[in-house]
């Protein structure tokens, strides 16, 4: 049985100021996403993109992730609380992100960078596929930092006791996360990239690979206590997810079909 380290969550203090992990797994996410973008931009000419455009465009993503993350989070998880307590919302260093809000925050984003630059929707949201991934698996991490969001009670050998919420072994399910959603998706989807592929594929790679992936860790993560499991025993994180795994199959055969229609 393992036990988590119980870090301190301000990484480092500047005077007055305290830098947190948290905070910090965000700028990391951010700045891994910035360099698989430029490393699209430079090496992959069908992509037509230059490296001032994806700064820009990461300026609309890291809006979105933040804000949409956030406010996915005080809608569909703790809104009476929220609405009681209006300010508590910008205390967005105390945790509380909301992967599907921000994912609707970049959806948002990615529509209106398309329509500055004159791009169909879907060719933005095949770009910024593999960049977010990272972004996941660095928040994962400082989720894990944080010790919160613990996974359910578990007898095996890497069961870790997270003391700031009890003494009962419990799967790291952070770390399964971080290592799906970030390094195993975006492998995939960076290996994807590297040909060029029908409009739409790649987002419906990242559609079908997040959602399966977090479908299946929610079965070892604890449900928020103040919601607990829904309808049919599954979390609000899986019923969340069901959507995307759905629209990523459609979308998938839809690009596939599109192309194919072309090409004859």
């Amino acid at each position: 049985m393992l036990v988590h380290p119980n870090f301190d969550p301000v990484a480092i203090h500047i005077g007055p100021l305290a830098v947190r992990w948290y905070g910090l797994m965000y700028l990391f996410g951010f700045l891994a996403g910035s360099y698989v973008g430029h490393w699209r931009a430079k090496t992959q000419p069908w992509l037509k993109w230059d490296v001032d455009e994806v700064d820009q465009f990461l300026t609309y993503v890291v809006f979105g992730v933040v804000l949409g993350g956030r406010l996915g989070y005080v809608l569909f998880y703790k809104p009476d609380y929220y609405f009681s307590h209006p300010l508590d919302i910008f205390a967005v260093w105390q945790g509380g992100m909301s992967f599907h809000g921000g994912f609707l925050g970049v959806t948002i984003g990615s529509m209106l960078f398309a329509r500055k630059t004159q791009r169909r929707w879907l060719e933005v949201t095949d770009f910024v596929a593999p960049l977010v991934t990272f972004g996941l698996g660095f928040g994962r991490l400082g989720n894990f930092i944080n010790g919160e969001l613990p996974g359910r009670p578990t007898s095996l050998p890497w069961g870790m006791v997270f003391p700031q919420t009890d003494l009962i072994a419990r799967h790291p399910s952070q770390i399964y996360e971080a290592i799906l959603e970030g390094l195993v998706l975006g492998t995939i989807l960076v290996i994807a990239s590297r040909r060029q592929r029908p409009i739409g594929v790649l987002s419906s790679y990242f559609l079908m690979g997040y959602g399966s992936f977090r479908f299946l860790v929610e079965f070892t993560r604890e449900p928020d206590n103040f919601l607990g499991l829904l309808t049919f025993g599954l979390s609000m994180g899986q019923w969340l997810s069901l959507p995307m795994v759905i629209v990523g199959i459609w979308l998938w055969r839809t690009s596939l079909k599109s192309a194919i229609i072309k090409s004859e």
